[in-house]
């Protein structure tokens, strides 16, 4: 049966920056998590045999230097070094904990992100000793990819080297803009300069994928100063480039100053502006031999830069989360830890659970899980859907593509849709026409 109901895209996302979350991660919305399957994790890690889907393993490092005015992660500039030690003794407590379940045990994952937070806030010692640890554990020797996130003004030469030789294939350096003034005046920590040194340390260690991050729309961001920052990524010529369009979520220092002074739309640059300067950003790099791999990057030689965390775990891959509010899916159920720093570390000593909230998932919001997920990428295969979820997704969704089509942001190409680069850098805004009806209005997180 096609489905019946059509809606039409939010509008937010067509015009000024608002207070709110529109970047989709996951399915259904975190809002819909709850205490009630937690009880499912538990289920599934002592199931008899071991999952079969690919594993991967997510770590939060929450320390940074400073929180950025745009920040909305769970992050922590106020902990000492006792501090830090007693959470990377949680972490491999916690680790511990699944690599000798039964749903666990005996797999090895295929991808490991460090996410933050700031991982690259850690010591060049304190990284090798914990990455021999986690190791140890759960042995790596599998892992098609290793990703590290990196704040530039933390790195040195000697922790750059040390995060090759434990293992880092793919390291993403957060530089988000090129201009001094605007990196001050969103409240980052480093400065271009350390940019320039950070890069050249991760091209001299070998590292095979250096990733740059940039914003679109921070505050105070002019076309000017637009345009440069693409002319300095071209000049360093990284591997991947990875570009956001600024959102002000509710936990931020700049939806703060917002609500203190009653403003509904933020000072940043509107949604047409953002995607504007993503698309010239996109035409720069395809120009310069680059590719457009999703809705947010673009690499020079797709043959060989990808990005398994992001493909395999939008392909429904397992992972496991360890840290602080971190997320995790393991056999079709979602999951969070709990949220504070005391909590989660005082839960592990205890030897107590800290998973804060979780889901169930049933068959068909997995597939709308990938579905959703994998139009980010640009485009969709439906034999990919009916083969793995017996979902005939043109059938399904007919009155949605045939007016996608109708207002050319699609095109059907031999066995795929392909979205226009216009819909591409708004597809956010587009897929809640495929959430279920109970799913399309709620909050997000």
């Amino acid at each position: 049966m096609s489905d019946s109901t059509f809606i039409k895209p939010d509008r937010e996302t067509l015009e000024d920056t608002k207070a709110g979350n529109y970047f989709i991660a996951n399915y259904p919305p975190f809002s819909f998590w709850n205490e009630k399957d937690l009880p499912c994790i538990d289920s599934l890690l002592n199931s008899p045999s071991p999952g079969k889907a690919p594993l991967g393993l997510y770590y939060h490092i929450p320390f940074c230097r400073k929180r950025c005015h745009f920040c909305y992660f769970r992050v922590y500039t106020d902990k000492n070094s006792s501090d830090v030690r007693r959470y990377l003794d949680a972490t491999m407590q916690e680790l511990e904990r699944y690599a000798h379940s039964s749903y666990i045990a005996g797999r090895k994952p295929k991808f490991v992100y460090f996410g933050g937070g700031t991982p690259s806030y850690l010591s060049a010692q304190q990284l090798t000793e914990l990455t021999d640890r986690m190791k140890s554990i759960l042995s790596w020797d599998e892992a098609e990819e290793v990703t590290f996130e990196c704040e530039p003004g933390t790195l040195t030469e000697k922790k750059v080297q040390a995060i090759k030789d434990f293992g880092v294939t793919r390291l993403s350096l957060g530089i988000e803009n090129f201009s001094d003034h605007i990196l001050e005046t969103n409240g980052r920590a480093h400065r271009s300069p350390e940019v320039f040194g950070a890069f050249q340390w991760a091209r001299d260690a070998g590292i095979e994928n250096i990733n740059i991050d940039l914003i679109a729309g921070m505050l105070e961001e002019t076309d000017e100063n637009w345009q440069d920052c693409i002319r300095r990524v071209l000049e360093l010529s990284p591997d991947c480039v990875t570009i956001y369009q600024m959102e002000i979520p509710f936990n931020t220092t700049i939806y703060q100053s917002m609500k203190k002074e009653a403003k509904l739309t933020a000072p940043v640059a509107d949604w047409p502006t953002k995607r504007r300067w993503v698309k010239e950003a996109f035409a720069k790099l395809e120009a310069n031999g680059y590719t457009v791999t999703s809705t947010c990057t673009a690499v020079k030689n797709p043959q060989q830069t990808r990005f398994q965390y992001r493909d395999q775990l939008w392909g429904g891959a397992d992972m496991v989360a360890l840290g602080v509010a971190s997320f995790g899916h393991l056999g079709g159920v979602h999951y969070q830890n709990v949220t504070h720093f005391e909590d989660y570390c005082t839960s592990m000593e205890e030897e107590k659970p800290v998973i804060r909230r979780a889901l169930l998932t049933t068959e068909d919001e997995r597939f709308i899980r990938e579905f959703i997920l994998q139009w980010k990428l640009g485009s969709v295969r439906p034999a990919y859907f009916l083969d793995k979820f017996g979902v005939d997704v043109e059938e399904r969704y007919r009155l949605v593509l045939e007016d996608w089509q109708r207002l050319g942001i699609l095109e059907k190409r031999a066995d795929r849709w392909v979205l226009s680069r216009d819909a591409l850098l708004r597809v956010d805004s587009l897929l809640h026409q495929f959430f279920l009806p109970q799913h399309r209005d709620a909050k997000y997180v």
